[in-house]
């Protein structure tokens, strides 16, 4: 990847590197830490060098420009000694991001009622070329401004939200539409504003393939926790006789029953509640009213499929995980994945360890992990 801003943005904290060698420093950090643990191969999944952000957020410098009275807007990220830093292009972001961002500060730069006082934009784009842009302000938006941001959403053909304190205004929807070509399979998905979303499309569609050709299908059931949209469990929903998938947010289960919806997917019953409780329900231990229409012991899980925060796995679900014969778990942070791994091998074999370079030209690298179990120990 080509970027002016390399070594002067701190987004790119291996700009000193080209794709391979960040890529290779990543994952011989990786089987140093994981050494004690891992004996099979690494799979490495490659991202695209440029242009694989299908979400990004940036800062707006807005400044007076009095002998023109003109406003003038920059995009803005910090510099390394945290500084700000205008920048005037993105080599990450997808190339639909990339030719709207230029575009969409033109626009926004003509009205004073729709720059003054603008911190942030947002950007979620899609493969089939639907985009939804926040834009973020420290004021109360009326309806001029409405009326001025509705004229954008026509210009460019993008789907436009104002945010502000305590306003959220949907012009026209808060989703975009997304098509995932999965193993010759299609999957669609409604990708909701300030919901969690794999922001680098190509390597997403690389892990769930990853978890596909490595589960086999079972005629029992699987059982989900952190769940969120249904970006794995959709798909896995075909290896499965059925699935219960659990979410704490609010919107992420909106969005994952919209999309079980959308691919006519009917053997997955979604349920909010954390982990912890849902554990606390298979054992018996308390009765959840949102659970009342879930019959959890007509169920007969054989894998549990994980996709925690960085904070990993707590101690009850580590205990519940080691009951399955099949363990998933797809980690965001490999700290906290291997102080799991620790646990969870004490009654499991690894038999699958891949590396997903979601987030290129940074030091962060993502994980997947399969674990069967390695006794006759009787699972739920």
């Amino acid at each position: 990847m080509n970027c002016k801003y390399f070594g002067s943005c701190a987004s790119c904290t291996l700009y000193d590197k080209n794709y391979d060698e960040q890529l290779n420093y990543k994952i011989e950090r990786e089987k140093d830490r994981f050494k004690n643990l891992v004996e099979t191969d690494f799979d490495i999944i490659k991202s695209n060098s440029q242009n694989f952000r299908n979400r990004a957020e940036f800062r707006i410098w807005w400044e007076k420009d009095e002998e023109n009275s003109k406003d003038t807007l920059s995009f803005a990220m910090n510099d390394f000694d945290k500084n700000i830093l205008k920048i005037d292009s993105c080599s990450m972001v997808s190339l639909s991001i990339a030719s709207l961002m230029p575009k969409i500060l033109n626009e926004l730069q003509k009205s004073m009622l729709l720059s003054f006082r603008l911190f942030a934009i947002e950007f979620l784009s899609s493969s089939t070329n639907d985009m939804l842009v926040t834009l973020i302000y420290h004021k109360k938006l009326e309806d001029e401004w409405i009326n001025l941001a509705k004229e954008i959403e026509k210009n460019l053909n993008i789907k436009i939200i104002g945010r502000s304190r305590k306003q959220k205004i949907i012009l026209s929807s808060d989703f975009i539409n997304e098509t995932l070509n999965v193993e010759n399979q299609e999957f669609k998905f409604a990708y909701e504003e300030n919901g969690f979303t794999q922001p680098n499309t190509a390597v997403n569609i690389k892990m769930i393939e990853w978890v596909l050709k490595n589960t086999p299908s079972s005629s029992k059931d699987l059982c989900e926790l952190y769940c969120g949209g249904g970006n794995f469990t959709i798909p896995l929903s075909k290896k499965f006789n059925k699935v219960l998938a659990t979410e704490i947010s609010k919107t992420s289960i909106k969005s994952a029953l919209r999309n079980c919806t959308l691919n006519n997917i009917s053997n997955i019953e979604f349920v909010r509640m954390s982990s912890e409780e849902l554990t606390e329900a298979l054992e018996e231990k308390r009765a959840f009213n949102r659970l009342k229409n879930i019959d959890l012991k007509s169920y007969d899980f054989d894998t549990i499929f994980m996709d925690p925060p960085r904070s990993g796995l707590d101690d009850n679900t580590r205990a519940l995980a080691k009951k399955f014969e099949n363990i998933i778990y797809i980690s965001c942070n490999p700290e906290t994945l291997h102080r799991d791994l620790e646990e969870l091998t004490k009654t499991h074999k690894i038999v699958k360890f891949a590396l997903f370079d979601q987030f290129a030209y940074t030091k962060h690298i993502e994980s997947g992990v399969i674990l069967k179990k390695s006794s006759n120990t009787a699972i739920i």
